[in-house]
């Protein structure tokens, strides 16, 4: 379950200052599983996790959370109350990734010019008959690409 508190008439991580400490000792002595308070740039999301839903009401109707809920910077209309996790959907934690298919790395350029081939000296076999010619590739290193 999410508080998430707007700033208003102040800023709203003043408020996490304030009431943070008993809304996180509320929580833990109320049975909660986990916890967080993330800081935002609009104000800031408490999120806390139970085991049942009839522990979240319990906690809800504490004294400490209704008195935290009262003092926030805009208790009218900057007070949001919902389940799940902030920007979740209502889900109780959030998706597991998905794996990648092959190694999920991107295909690389190939170079604009390929490396030339040079012609080494003439090579004899041991019998003298069969004459080839052998190749190398010269190296990228100094080679420039355009």
């Amino acid at each position: 379950m999410s508080l998430e508190i707007f700033n208003g008439s102040f800023a709203a991580s003043l408020w996490a200052d304030a009431h943070g400490d008993s809304l996180v000792e509320t929580a833990v002595t109320s049975g909660a599983l986990d916890w967080d308070l993330k800081r935002t740039a609009w104000g800031v999301v408490f999120e806390v996790a139970f085991k049942t839903e009839a522990e979240w009401e319990q906690y809800r109707n504490t004294e400490a959370v209704r008195n935290a809920l009262h003092t926030a910077p805009d208790a009218q209309s900057g007070v949001l109350i919902y389940r799940g996790r902030s920007l979740d959907g209502g889900r109780g934690a959030f998706p597991k990734p998905k794996p990648r298919a092959g190694s999920g790395a991107a295909a690389l350029a190939l170079p604009f010019e390929l490396p030339f081939v040079e012609s080494l000296p003439a090579f004899f076999s041991d019998s003298g008959a069969d004459r080839r010619k052998l190749t190398s590739t010269r190296s990228l290193a100094n080679t420039r690409l355009h």
